[in-house]
């Protein structure tokens, strides 16, 4: 069966389009050549790099870039490590200029991050906010990191985010979905009247069934990478997410079965032997 089998219809966001709703982070790998293969095997389309420029170069000189596919993948440039909108408006251009030269598709959008501080790796609401302003005036599309507060989530797609990336947890941590009902009233305000807005869960995914409850709830993609680049074995987590994200998708689509207090037969009561 193919993956196909389980997709209604592709993710859009802004002017792009794929296949695959999972979105996967190039941080954390022990090598490069492991980064490689997880990144073949999650199915991911879309990959998102630190535009930073130590994140770039590795102590031996070697760029991340000469290890990913760029006519395979779109790169997502993102803002990570950047504490203030300044600085993030200003790695958001750099990261435009360097996919330009590249030719990659991605040169037009950015993950946006601006963090409130090092402990908590929490976005700045109001930082996060102006740099979003910024930056689609600067006609980027945004694709912003934000906690799971629907009101801050509602401010941001009023900005003009391509879509808002509510948080499941705090990056890294590995706690999952800590809270559904909120990413539940985000769906709400954002899809209200725009059913088709795009909104992914962000950060704190650790393993196949955060990112299978994740798409349950009805996001529209997951971006994780801690989840595949810190498990024991990064190869078979980065297929587990993978696999995780299309019966999640699946799921959803389908419709879960009503939750009962008491049991209900699965055979039928009449014509039973006496």
């Amino acid at each position: 069966m193919s993956d196909a089998t389980f997709a209604d219809q592709p993710l859009q966001v802004g002017s792009h389009t794929f296949a695959s709703r999972l979105i996967v982070g190039t941080g954390k790998y022990e090598t490069f050549d492991l980064m490689k293969d997880c990144l073949e095997l999650s199915g991911a389309e879309v990959i998102t790099v630190a535009v930073r420029r130590e994140r770039l170069i590795d102590a031996q000189g070697r760029n991340i870039l000469d290890y990913i596919d760029l006519s395979r993948y779109t790169i997502l440039p993102n803002t990570a490590g950047c504490f203030n909108a300044e600085d993030a408006v200003r790695v958001a251009r750099l990261g435009r200029e360097i996919l330009e030269g590249l030719e990659n598709p991605g040169a037009d959008w950015v993950k946006l991050e601006v963090l409130g501080d090092t402990k908590t790796l929490l976005p700045d609401p109001v930082a996060t906010l102006q740099a979003t302003e910024q930056l689609v005036a600067d006609g980027f599309q945004v694709l912003v990191y934000t906690t799971d507060d629907p009101i801050t989530a509602r401010r941001l797609k009023d900005a003009g985010a391509s879509s808002v990336m509510p948080a499941g947890s705090p990056i890294g941590s590995g706690q999952g979905i800590l809270n559904p009902n909120n990413i539940r009233i985000c769906l709400e305000y954002l899809k209200e009247n725009d059913p088709d807005y795009p909104v992914i869960v962000d950060a704190g995914v650790g393993t196949a069934s955060d990112v299978c409850q994740a798409m349950e709830l009805g996001v529209d993609g997951v971006l994780l990478n801690t989840g595949i680049a810190g498990a024991r074995d990064a190869r078979r987590m980065a297929t587990a997410m993978k696999l995780a994200c299309l019966a999640g998708r699946a799921a959803s689509g389908a419709g879960r079965i009503p939750r009962k207090l008491y049991a209900t037969a699965s055979s039928p009561e009449q014509g039973t032997i006496t």
